[in-house]
């Protein structure tokens, strides 16, 4: 069963699907996990249709979100994909959640996906209300813009960011880019040879994952709090809850490979685990049976021990 919902932060509704066990009893309370979904993307591609199924079909309830400003959620302008919003969701559904009946406020966990991943495990450190984490091939956008996304040159990229900005306040139409090329033949034919740009284009440019909200844009205007920001930060002093870090041991230009290893070796949690699903890489692990399976097999127990 899924019930469709919507919360706030700040004056905007967010959009979110609860996933519910198999014989959910409204008069029960329930260990319950909120599920993030990967940068452009929405709930309904792999954070709620995959992750928060079969976590459901495991016994736990699931609320899996859309961000802010992106999918079925509120806000305006469009695309903003900023760090600490993003992180605010997860508060705000945790305000939610604790409204519940059937939720049990004792036992709340995140899981994130790609850089759902890594803002689940930012949220968690000031969020003490969420008491496991578990992030699956997880992502630390920051480090992207300092890095890929901002042709690694971030001071560069802060000042164009600020000269689109200023034109924008002045009537120009607002920026929207794109994180990926359109096509899978339009990756080949631009000569390149990621293999994450490769996978994520095949993701959610065809039939395998696309979804009407999963947009892969972002507003280029509004980026630059993302340049600044680092989903790690004081790990080593307010990362304490019990941590999972998923990873394909296939690495790409995103970096989730290298974030999965930053994590754990920083992360104050006693209680930690590195999975390396081998021989899968980042975008296996969205959706293909195998390496999910390999996932799910270790953060089921992980949730249930902890939760």
């Amino acid at each position: 069963m899924i019930q469709s919902v919507k919360f706030k932060n700040l004056y905007w509704d967010v959009a979110a699907d609860i996933y519910f066990p198999s014989d959910f009893d409204e008069n029960k309370k329930y260990a319950t996990i909120i599920s993030a979904h990967p940068i452009g993307s929405c709930k309904e591609q792999t954070s709620g249709n995959i992750y928060g199924k079969a976590l459901a079909d495991a016994g736990f309830v699931v609320l899996a979100f859309d961000a802010s400003f992106q999918g079925a959620s509120g806000g305006e302008p469009r695309f903003i994909e900023n760090p600490t919003l993003r992180v605010e969701d997860f508060r705000c559904a945790c305000d939610y959640l604790v409204t519940l009946p059937y939720v049990d406020e004792k036992r709340i966990g995140v899981l994130g996906i790609c850089g759902g991943g890594g803002y689940a495990i930012n949220a968690a450190m000031t969020e003490r209300r969420i008491k496991a984490v578990g992030s699956v091939t997880g992502a630390n956008y920051g480090r992207l813009w300092r890095e890929a996304f901002g042709n690694w040159n971030p001071v560069d990229t802060l000042e164009k960011i600020a000269e689109q900005r200023t034109a924008e306040a002045r009537g120009a139409a607002p920026r929207t880019d794109h994180f990926l090329p359109p096509s899978v033949e339009a990756v080949h034919a631009a000569g390149i040879k990621d293999i994450d740009v490769l996978e994520a284009t095949d993701y959610y440019k065809t039939s395998r994952g696309e979804k009407p909200n999963g947009a892969t844009s972002y507003l280029y205007s509004r980026s630059d709090a993302a340049v600044g920001w680092d989903a790690f930060y004081l790990a080593e002093v307010l990362l304490t809850q019990p941590l999972m870090v998923v990873i394909g041991d296939q690495p790409g230009g995103f970096g989730a490979y290298r974030d999965g290893l930053e994590i754990i070796r920083r992360a104050r949690s006693e209680k930690k685990e590195l999975v390396v699903a081998e021989g899968w890489s980042h975008y296996d692990l969205y959706d293909k049976p195998e390496p999910v399976k390999i996932a799910l097999d270790k953060l089921i127990p992980f949730y249930k021990d902890n939760l």
